[in-house]
């Protein structure tokens, strides 16, 4: 070709195509001798651990206590153990008829027992009621009541319960406190040596066409698993006085 021949331009459409170049390949090399070389390795140590003496581990047996000597610390007696007393008659730990008193008329047939269905029914609800004490399971409940002439009566109640669940006693208790407090015109007074217990004073009396005016006072308190309910009611008001000596002497029979 001569020198000044003229050099073929060859449009850029027409040039041989390039391939393009394969990605990922050199990637997935790599990644596959990492994961080799991780199993290789696994291996390795198991092998490794496999060769090695087992590691001794340490005995389940605690070392031998030396054990006190002497004599251990008497049992309580039964006027100590208020367990012993709670398990036995309940009826002998209600106070007793003062002297002058009465019998009440309305507990003749009782034994100074009421069962859960007697119990129950001095509600105004006796089917709720019977429903609450076998869900709080109620175990018993022993009664007194004395008429002092005309001028108050008394009736007292010591009420049981299981409590393998809940603290019953305690329900019962604090049930009883909301609904003395709810009422108009009462004075209360927490009752020494209980922590919970509470006597009230209803100073409104209850009236209805035909009848005379009634007074009332309560108290309430619990120990374990027994809770203690006391009502005097009377045609005249009810002194503090009275409502406490009966809500502590009670208490203290526990």
């Amino acid at each position: 070709m001569a020198a000044d021949a003229p050099v073929a331009l060859v449009a850029p459409d027409l040039l041989p195509e390039v391939p393009a170049r394969r990605r990922g390949r050199t990637t997935l090399l790599i990644a596959t001798a990492a994961v080799l070389g991780l199993v290789a390795g696994t291996c390795a140590g198991y092998l490794v651990q496999a060769d090695r003496e087992p590691t001794k581990l340490p005995a389940l047996s605690q070392p031998v206590l030396a054990q006190a000597e002497g004599e251990g610390p008497e049992p309580l007696s039964a006027a100590q153990d208020r367990r012993v007393k709670t398990d036995g008659d309940l009826r002998k730990l209600l106070l007793r008829k003062p002297r002058g008193a009465k019998d009440a008329d309305w507990l003749e047939r009782t034994d100074g027992w009421l069962s859960i269905a007697d119990y129950a029914d001095t509600y105004t609800a006796p089917g709720d009621k019977f429903v609450s004490l076998a869900n709080d399971e109620f175990r018993r409940a022993a009664v007194v009541g004395w008429e002092v002439g005309t001028t108050y009566n008394v009736e007292i109640r010591l009420v049981q319960f299981r409590q393998d669940d809940r603290m019953s006693a305690a329900d019962a208790n604090a049930d009883s406190q909301e609904w003395a407090e709810s009422e108009r015109g009462t004075d209360s007074w927490t009752v020494p040596g209980t922590g919970n217990g509470m006597a009230y004073v209803h100073t409104r009396p209850d009236t209805e066409p035909g009848y005379v005016p009634r007074y009332s006072a309560e108290a309430y308190a619990r120990r374990g698993d027994v809770a203690m309910e006391i009502w005097v009611y009377g045609s005249k008001p009810i002194s503090k006085k009275t409502i406490m000596d009966l809500a502590e002497r009670q208490m203290g029979r526990l």
